[in-house]
């Protein structure tokens, strides 16, 4: 074995999260992200996306017997440090979520509330907020909205001040979020790209990094949530793990700057430390 791989922590994570066929979201960039950052990606997909650049033109979920089943075959084999949440597209597959999470007690838990593509497209279903809420939103340890996910989750208007975001944060932790990162960067006409982490036990934390002007940021909530997943087991702290995923995600993101690929939102580079000289 490489001396730098005995010595080093190498967490195992499990991402459970829908398919992006085009490669830019979904499983496919959060098994990129995970080993980009050094550690192990096992996946559990909920649903399969014809999905591309453009938008979404399908999607067909898988039964709530088979996700069940692909949970199982990797929590009765693999020691899992993490876990990352992203697209589920019905009830029955968050019930399932839910029920696996609460019976194997993974270490950490990230959500990502994936319900409005980068495209505008509805990913999940409208009976599904009320489940995820109740069911998987106290199992996490942090929940990862962007604005359109925030204001879907707390039925409200998407949030056009920093305050109004922080104040729709705060409804979630009243719903039993034992923390959220409010995503800010959805908002086009700041110079950075501002998120909030909200914790029970300290006040807010701001982070923020330079914005890279660039349409190239399919799959960025994707990319951050796992980052954070494959990052916790690595920093001492929630705060830290944020902190380093988000300066992962800023790399990726201006590094994507000189993807051409397709006709709409290109992918990050979610492997730029390779190829960043």
């Amino acid at each position: 074995m490489h001396p730098s791989l005995s010595a080093r922590p190498f967490p195992r994570v499990l991402t459970i999260a829908g398919s992006d066929s085009g490669g830019g979201a979904g499983i496919q960039a959060d098994l990129k992200t995970i080993s980009a950052l050094g550690a192990y990606g096992a996946s559990v997909i909920t649903a399969i996306t014809a999905q591309n650049t453009v938008g979404v033109q399908a999607v067909e979920a898988m039964s709530p017997s088979l996700i069940r089943a692909q949970c199982e075959s990797v929590f009765s084999d693999i020691h899992i440090n993490a876990v990352k949440i992203g697209m589920l597209p019905d009830v029955a597959s968050i019930s399932v979520v839910a029920e696996v999470l609460q019976q194997h007690q993974p270490s950490f838990v990230v959500l990502d509330p994936v319900l409005i593509a980068t495209s505008g497209d509805l990913l999940a279903l409208e009976d599904t907020i009320t489940a995820m809420i109740a069911l998987l939103l106290p199992l996490a340890d942090v929940i990862t909205p962007n604005l359109s996910e925030l204001a879907t989750l707390t039925q409200q208007s998407v949030a056009g001040t920093e305050l109004i975001m922080r104040k729709q944060g705060e409804v979630l932790m009243n719903a039993g979020a034992k923390a959220v990162l409010l995503k800010g960067g959805h908002w086009d006409n700041q110079d950075e790209a501002i998120d909030w982490l909200l914790t029970r036990d300290l006040d807010p934390q701001c982070f923020c990094s330079p914005r890279v002007h660039t349409h190239h940021t399919h799959g960025t909530g994707c990319t951050l949530s796992s980052a954070i997943a494959a990052l916790r087991p690595q920093h001492h702290d929630l705060s830290s793990a944020v902190g380093a995923a988000k300066s992962y995600v800023h790399n990726a993101i201006d590094a994507s700057q000189y993807w051409h690929l397709g006709h709409g939102s290109g992918p990050l580079a979610h492997f730029w430390r390779f190829f960043s000289d």
